[in-house]
């Protein structure tokens, strides 16, 4: 008989971390290879978590489409942390954007938070970055394969993340290259870790909306960086909406005190 965790792993691998065709497989029970299966887990070179695993993150469960394999590198109990926040925004982001996602990150940092972020480029690297330069733990969700950090321009900030006692997780194998869907869909991994969502920056059609949509689905705060009136600021159109204007991290730090 093979082992559900190996069987899981292994078509994972098959299809390349394909959330639908997983499912598909396992519904229609595939027949698979004992030997096949056993030499491709086998070759698997980092560590990974499955649904049937009994230390699978209770975040996960509780998530829309919870992962069914996760691979990751470096401290897997940072997902475990009270004080986890994502930090997200546009890939673009302006002066001002880029200034209070340091200062807020810096804050958040020296207070124990755990950052989470996407690794794009943009506000989701500038937070990694910013976390890393004040020695404090990042988690970064990648949309591509465990072993192919994206943007390539990120392998040192990848590599820095494990090496500095962070976590890289993944739930596409190995050096699967990243597809235009597969970004938005990981972003219900960072909703599921964290207690809040803080937004230094977005724009209108900014795929940080579908992490703010995850974050709503499952309860999470949702914060942000007011902007300048009159600008087209995605910032104030959600607070208009009900997310909260926060100034500096003390807002947010006491706004997750009240709500634990």
């Amino acid at each position: 008989m093979i082992d559900a965790r190996d069987l899981l792993a292994y078509l994972s691998i098959k299809y390349e971390g394909d959330y639908d065709l997983l499912i598909n497989a396992i519904r229609k029970k595939e027949i698979v290879d004992k030997n096949e299966v056993k030499a491709v887990v086998h070759n698997i070179n980092c560590k990974y978590l499955t649904i049937v695993d009994k230390n699978y993150p209770e975040a996960f469960r509780n998530m829309y489409r919870p992962p069914l394999v996760i691979f990751y590198y470096g401290d897997i109990s940072l997902i475990e942390e009270q004080n986890i926040i994502a930090v997200v925004g546009t890939r673009k982001p302006s002066d001002y954007g880029k200034k209070h996602t340091r200062i807020i990150t810096s804050e958040l940092t020296e207070a124990g938070y755990v950052i989470v972020s996407g690794m794009a480029k943009g506000i989701d690297t500038l937070a990694h970055e910013t976390c890393l330069n004040k020695n404090g733990k990042t988690v970064a969700v990648l949309g591509s394969g465990i072993n192919n950090p994206y943007p390539k321009r990120n392998a040192l900030l990848y590599q820095s993340i494990i090496n500095n006692g962070g976590l890289i997780l993944s739930e596409y194998p190995d050096k699967v290259e990243p597809k235009k869907e597969n970004f938005p869909f990981r972003n219900r991994i960072v909703a599921a870790l964290v207690r809040g969502i803080l937004v230094t920056e977005a724009h209108a059609k900014s795929g940080t909306l579908i992490t703010v949509g995850y974050g709503l689905m499952l309860g999470r705060d949702i914060y942000c960086v007011p902007h300048e009136i009159g600008t087209s600021s995605t910032c104030n159109r959600l607070i208009k909406e009900g997310a909260m204007l926060i100034e500096d991290a003390e807002d947010i730090m006491k706004s997750l005190e009240i709500n634990y």
